[in-house]
């Protein structure tokens, strides 16, 4: 499925028990996204000559780039959570409350220390976009109004999981650009962040807090498999894990939720784009 219609079929998978009648209504209007799309409306640019391009004209080591690409899923993440903090969908006095403003702070912290660190370097830092969260009107996360608070959050919610999974392997495919420079084992560091703040999203939505294959999880849309297709890798270092554990409880997927894959920069920022007003 092409990532342009990332999120264009949003179904109607359940996501939590008691938010499936209204969800249902909401999701209905997702198909409209993929028709107010269009590739050549995405500013892919970013700021940037070489993030846009194919991964297979990315220059190697192209740290710079590498550190553009961290600051603009960070501002989208930053901006998500302050947001959604403000918007009162998020169930006040909640354990969930309390996790969304942590992590708010965590993706300030990343913003700042990005932005410091290519100043630093002589770098300027690539402008915050300015993100639409509702894709151009096809659904209202931070809004109870119309849709109620129930529906609203279910959004909320599937949204930050997307990010965060979307972060998690974008920090990992962006990891060899940065060998051999000051930069990389920060990265690494907010990637492990990054990671623990995908663990809690998917709780809170009552999943694992791991993937399985390239399973997107209970509730998630169908559109959003970009996020998650090439999980379902079963060899690592030359090494094929389907032969591993054989006659112990150790099993398949078991194997697949031990090993988190990358994905390029390209793809992480076809995702991003897609919450980037033009």
């Amino acid at each position: 499925m092409k990532l342009i219609n990332f999120l264009n079929e949003f179904t109607t998978d359940k996501i939590q028990e008691d938010v499936v009648s209204s969800r249902r209504d909401m999701f209905s209007s997702f198909s409209k996204i993929g028709k107010n799309l269009a590739m050549s409306a995405l500013p892919l640019g970013l700021g940037l000559s070489t993030v846009a391009t194919k991964a297979h004209a990315r220059k190697p080591g192209d740290a710079v780039s590498a550190l553009q690409l961290a600051l603009t899923l960070e501002y989208l993440e930053d901006e998500f959570y302050d947001l959604a903090l403000q918007s009162g969908v998020i169930p006040a006095g909640t354990r969930e409350e309390k996790v969304y403003m942590q992590i708010s702070k965590h993706e300030q912290a990343h913003v700042d220390f990005l932005v410091a660190g290519l100043t630093a370097a002589g770098v300027t830092p690539v402008s915050k976009p300015t993100f639409d969260f509702t894709v151009g009107g096809a659904f209202d996360p931070f809004n109870d109004n119309g849709i109620g608070q129930d529906t609203a959050y279910a959004q909320l919610l599937a949204l930050a999981q997307a990010f965060e999974d979307t972060g998690v392997r974008a920090y990992k495919g962006q990891a060899g650009e940065l060998m051999g420079t000051p930069y990389l084992t920060p990265a690494l560091q907010i990637h492990s962040v990054e990671a623990r703040h995908a663990s809690e999203i998917r709780r809170i939505r009552g999943l694992k807090g791991w993937i399985t294959g390239s399973e997107r999880g209970e509730g998630m849309p169908a559109p959003t498999q970009a996020v998650y297709d090439g999980e379902e890798n079963f060899t690592q270092a030359g090494v094929d894990l389907t032969t591993l554990g054989t006659g112990s409880p150790f099993t398949i997927e078991a194997s697949s939720e031990a090993y988190d894959e990358a994905i390029t920069g390209d793809t992480a920022v076809a995702i991003a784009s897609l919450f980037i007003v033009s």
